[in-house]
């Protein structure tokens, strides 16, 4: 299995894991063993960057950027075309590496891919929309307008649950708009960094982009906080947990940097006592157990109407109980396992919290063991009925663990969800338009994401992605994301013969 995408890929059992975009450098740091969650196989060993390494990216990186910001849009665009001509014959191989390495079903490793030709195909739209606005002056023979132009580097920090889309969110839109990119993906996922860093080196070499226009460096934190720290990285995109985050967050301010912060996520499915409970029941179930609960957009809480409350934790029990839990390459399972067993210590720390706190399980977890599951990785998806006070439910475990409580009243569940640090998605379950009206007002959910009759999971890139609170508050993907990734310039030209002041100001010599 690994030798086959090893080989479709060019990727060695051992390998450098730092690259120009044109040459593989002889990295100096530590190896990174990426080892399969599925069965406990090791994938390849990669050598991640030093500092000299680090260094000579960014320089080369630097270089790049003033030759791409001048290409025109369209023509940056035509390349991200090409990127996605190449993943679309790709398809099968990535997104099959892509579960094998991280764990999620084969059709959820497909759908990654998709969405990348999916920013692909927006971000080749984009290049001919990078629109400004025109102003009047209130000087005669003036003319007022802004432009965006490209920021310089950007340092793209991602997470492993989604090891490959968003870096792609951030890379296309970036190089649509004259960015360089820089890429530190998760030290849990870099064979698939690797498979994506291939593939767009061919496309670039067959279009002579500049060396340095996509780069990558694996590592661990140390990594992260070079680029945090480094005053020659004008924007760093960073996904992962809030404690990063908010690591990060204070080290681009310190330096007056940009941040794009996309961080935990605590969502909360309302499920009134007008909603259309068969078409919940998918919703939510495959919002909790989707990716084994490792989303950051995973249905972490139903808050469901107490005359409705009996019946659909029924549907619930009875829908967890047709779960197929095994090898993800396998189509006829649900869920796979969790990343490594630090992920199923949290797992069950937090289902012994629970019980600690006064919870009781519907639906028991636990690890599975025997035949197939001998990664140690497999873990049972659970249900406990809770309080939304308790501590533990405050907190976000990524893992398959559904916590249900009862309301009376809409103002009284709105108010419970976002009753959470975190702000990212949220979603209402009605046929009561008049609640869902009040669910999206400004006195309803106020997390980033807000869904009427869809479940919180599943974010199409049309629209922009990101959360409030410790969620970081950015904004990636779709809508007018991309001007995170370009400098706003305002201005004035004067076509008169006079040179009149603004506000009337008198200044005679």
């Amino acid at each position: 299995m690994a030798d086959d995408i090893l080989k479709a890929f060019g990727i060695s059992a051992r390998q450098s894991g730092v690259s120009t975009g044109k040459h593989w450098l002889e990295a100096g740091g530590e190896d990174i063993v990426s080892v399969s969650p599925v069965d406990n196989k090791t994938i390849a060993t990669v050598r991640s960057a030093d500092r000299s390494n680090y260094d000579a990216v960014i320089a080369v990186a630097q270089e790049a950027f003033k030759e791409w910001r001048q290409w025109p849009a369209p023509r940056r665009g035509d390349i991200v075309r090409q990127i996605g001509e190449a993943l679309r014959a790709h398809k099968e191989q990535l997104g099959r590496l892509v579960s094998y390495e991280m764990g999620k079903s084969l059709q959820e490793g497909y759908g990654e891919v998709q969405e990348m030709i999916d920013i692909c195909d927006f971000a080749v739209g984009l290049s001919r929309q990078l629109y400004g606005l025109s102003m009047h002056s209130e000087r005669p023979g003036h003319r007022m307008y802004e432009q965006w132009h490209p920021l310089g580097i950007t340092a793209i920090i991602s997470a492993f649950n989604f090891p490959v889309a968003v870096w792609s969110w951030n890379s296309m839109l970036a190089w649509v708009c004259g960015n360089v990119c820089i890429w530190k993906p998760s030290e849990k996922t870099p064979v698939t960094a690797l498979a994506c860093q291939r593939i767009v080196e061919t496309v670039f070499a067959a279009n002579n982009v500049p060396e340095g226009v996509c780069c990558l460096v694996t590592g661990g934190r140390e990594t992260g906080e070079w680029m945090a720290n480094d005053h020659r990285v004008p924007l760093v995109s960073a996904t992962g947990s809030t404690r990063m985050g908010k690591s990060v967050g204070a080290a681009v301010g310190a330096r007056l940097g940009r941040s794009l912060l996309e961080l935990g996520g605590n969502n909360a499915i309302i499920v009134s006592k007008d909603a259309d409970l068969d078409m919940t029941l998918i919703g939510a179930v495959f919002g909790a157990v989707g990716t084994a609960g490792q989303r950051c957009t995973s249905t972490r809480r139903l808050i469901i109407h107490e005359s409705v409350y009996d019946a659909f934790t029924a549907k619930l029990v009875k829908a967890y109980a047709q779960l197929r839990i095994g090898n993800p390459l396998d189509e006829k399972n649900h869920v796979g396992p969790l990343i490594d067993k630090d992920a199923v210590n949290a797992y069950l720390n937090t289902i012994a919290q629970v019980k600690e706190q006064g919870g009781s399980f519907l639906v028991e977890g636990g690890v599975l063991e025997g035949a197939g599951y001998e990664s140690g990785c497999y873990v049972k998806p659970c249900i406990a009925a809770v309080e939304n006070t308790y501590a533990i439910v405050q907190h976000e475990t990524f893992a398959p663990i559904l916590y249900v409580m009862k309301y009376q009243t809409l103002t009284e569940a709105i108010a419970m969800q976002n009753d959470v640090p975190q702000g990212l998605s949220s979603a209402i379950m009605t046929l009561n338009l008049r609640e869902a009206e009040q669910f999206l007002s400004a006195a309803g959910s106020d997390c980033g994401i807000a869904n009427v009759n869809i479940g919180t999971s599943g974010a199409e890139i049309g629209g922009a992605f990101g959360g409030e609170k410790e969620t970081g508050g950015g904004r990636e993907s779709g809508s007018d994301s991309w001007k995170a990734y370009m400098r706003r310039q305002t201005n004035t030209i004067n076509y008169s013969d006079k040179l009149p002041l603004a506000q009337g100001i008198k200044f005679d010599l």
